[in-house]
């Protein structure tokens, strides 16, 4: 394995690590309506489970109502039920065509446990990101044993994974950031 793939493959790990959190964080509510919230809500559909964005339009027509329109209006039951059972603290309402989600204001205790709980997932993803360093820099260790990386070339790629990480754990925190701020809004 050169140089270039395990710097490749450091990455691909870094960026999988980025994007999971983003994808997390859209799922976390915040005093504002976003389709995001409940976009990737799985409904069980004539036996599959299937994404929530797939079976209805979901828009957001002010900051505190999100409104699903079914594509087939038999599906409402099944829908309500599922946002029921996923848990994100925001009781539908259905009048048999669309589902309306009255978003709530967040009390000033709620949005510090969204915080904390935001912090601890860009903790996780920071670990992710270490544990790909370590392993790109093994990986670069064994090539180093095996005679494929000079030793300057070994320095060089070590250099390079902790410049990825850098890159990497900063972009987490810049999302942890746009995301608290998000939250502490009114």
């Amino acid at each position: 394995m050169a140089m270039d793939e395990i710097l490749l493959e450091v990455e691909e790990k870094m960026d999988g690590a980025v994007d999971y959190l983003r994808k997390e964080l859209r799922g976390i509510r915040t005093g504002r309506a976003s389709a995001g919230l409940v976009e990737h809500i799985k409904v069980e559909y004539y036996g599959s489970q299937t994404d929530l964005r797939q079976l209805a339009t979901i828009s957001t027509p002010d900051a505190s109502l999100i409104v699903i329109k079914p594509f087939d209006p038999a599906s409402v039951k099944d829908i309500t039920q599922a946002i029921q059972a996923a848990n994100i603290g925001i009781t539908p309402a259905s009048d048999g065509k669309l589902i309306r989600l009255a978003v709530p204001p967040l009390s000033g205790e709620r949005r510090q446990q969204l915080t904390t709980q935001i912090k601890k997932m860009a903790e996780a993803s920071k670990v992710t990101i270490r544990n790909a360093r370590r392993d790109g820099n093994k990986a670069v260790d064994a090539q180093e044993e095996e005679g494929e990386l000079t030793e300057d070339l070994a320095i060089k790629a070590r250099e390079e994974v902790q410049k990825l990480t850098n890159q990497y754990e900063q972009k987490i925190e810049e999302t942890l950031a746009a995301k608290t701020r998000e939250i502490q809004e009114d």
